[in-house]
């Protein structure tokens, strides 16, 4: 019996599983894909290739051995699938279609991803805002293909990667629509869907055991009392915004004896400081950019230096294969000259863990243990985010700091991080260690 095509009323109905990929059959050079999106346009075999089937498609009608195209999807949809070989969203921030870099600064990251799911059997597209239309399954992506970039439509993928860098996209309600309607309508999955802000993640982790010793006094700020107060414990305070990064707006203050008080700001050139007689006198000259946007207050940190500049440690800790935390990297982040902040946008430069342990002032003996508590407070770290806040993440950034006693504290948390960190130290590699782990979560999580 002839297999039952579904009237073309009821095809519209019903939306694209999660995971197949859709290719326009009017672009040039493309073929029918198979099912899973297994492989991109480039080399796709179509899923109808039987032994008796010779296929041709008719000039005139846009049909194939009789079937539209509509059709023909449908017959490809009810193929064969399985979650071994995923289609994989991108969303990123912007696109620049005129431009040999269409993803900006990070298209060579996006090359690499695409090499990477080839190579494991699982294929990626890319795709921003503009490309989501809402109530709609249909995506217009890009991915890699013979040499360049190639616009497509894609289906709702089994699996999203949010490397979304702007908060304003992020929580644009279109975003969060397309979030909730992958995961309940298609079953898609979609990590590090959020950006973390200081105040949550002090918050998340107070209470977890494993962190508690890693963690500096912090709180949300609220008002000069709260100032005051932290400034009697501790000899230096930070004031960081609440849902900033790069070191912008932080605001450093320290005493400096008989009432007065410095209060230092990050600049590209480096380190503005002023001096005040007290410190209501420094909270008045600031009230303005404290009242305007929300603050966490923190206890000032002696760190170890490096040639007389504060250095800090980035772990990547991603999820692998298995779903499970680990350690992709760790770099220490010297700050630039006349900078206290580490940020390699702000002159900061990278070198390796034990390199910098070795041009601290820390005893060499205590360098192995020292290290092998940055790790251990990396993986407790992002153990106790994934616990304690209701979102998945599958990479972050966490930021660590040594004290001159020795001891290891937690600076802030990136669900975000920066793809190139690590570059200076991965030897040349042609695809990165943490590029390969992104696509081995992905394909986890397609599976389970």
């Amino acid at each position: 019996m002839a297999k039952q095509v579904p009237s073309r009323k009821k095809r519209q109905a019903s939306p694209l599983p999660a995971g197949l990929l859709r290719v326009d059959p009017h672009s040039p050079g493309s073929k029918t894909p198979p099912p899973g999106g297994s492989t991109g346009p480039e080399e796709a075999i179509s899923a109808l290739d039987t032994a008796e089937s010779q296929q041709h498609r008719s000039a005139e009608t846009g049909c194939l051995n009789g079937l539209t195209e509509d059709e023909l999807l449908e017959a490809q949809i009810t193929a064969k699938t399985g979650p071994s070989n995923p289609l994989i969203g991108v969303l990123v921030k912007t696109l620049q279609p005129s431009s040999p870099n269409l993803f900006g600064g990070i298209t060579a990251f996006c090359k690499e991803l695409d090499e990477a799911s080839k190579e494991q059997g699982a294929r990626v597209f890319f795709f921003s805002v503009d490309g989501i239309k809402p109530g709609s399954p249909r995506i217009n992506g890009w991915h890699y293909a013979s040499g360049s970039w190639k616009k497509e439509t894609f289906p709702m993928p089994s699996v999203i990667y949010n490397r979304l860098t702007s908060r304003i996209l992020e929580n644009r309600p279109k975003v969060q629509q397309f979030f909730r309607d992958a995961k309940a309508n298609y079953g898609a999955k979609v990590f590090n869907e959020k950006y973390l802000n200081k105040t949550e993640v002090f918050q998340a982790l107070k209470d977890e055991a494993a962190c508690k010793s890693f963690l500096p006094e912090s709180y949300l700020f609220k008002n000069y009392a709260m100032l005051q107060s932290m400034c009697k414990k501790h000899a230096t305070v930070f004031l960081k915004p609440v849902l900033g990064s790069l070191g912008k707006g932080i605001l450093r203050v320290s005493a400096l004896g008989g009432g007065s008080y410095s209060c230092d700001i990050p600049t590209l050139n480096g380190t503005s400081r002023k001096v005040y007689p007290s410190l209501l006198k420094l909270f008045n000259a600031q009230a303005g950019k404290l009242k305007t946007s929300r603050y966490q207050i923190q206890q000032g940190l002696q760190l170890v230096q490096v040639g007389g500049r504060p250095v800090d440690f980035r772990a990547l800790v991603q999820k692998d294969q298995q779903g499970e935390w680990a350690i992709t990297s760790i770099v220490a982040r010297i700050a630039g000259a006349n900078h206290f902040v580490s940020n390699l946008a702000r002159g900061g430069s990278l070198s390796t863990v034990k390199e910098a342990l070795a041009q601290t002032s820390l005893p060499a003996a205590d360098h192995k243990k020292i290290s092998a508590q940055i790790r251990k407070a990396a993986l407790a770290v992002a153990e106790g985010i994934q616990t304690h806040i209701p979102a998945l993440f599958g990479e972050l950034g966490v930021d660590l700091a040594v004290d001159t006693g020795g001891r290891v504290w937690l600076l802030e948390i990136n669900s975000k991080p920066s793809k190139n960190d690590n570059t200076a130290l991965d030897g040349g590699s042609k695809i990165r260690p943490s590029v390969r782990r992104v696509i081995r979560y992905s394909k986890y999580l397609a599976n389970h």
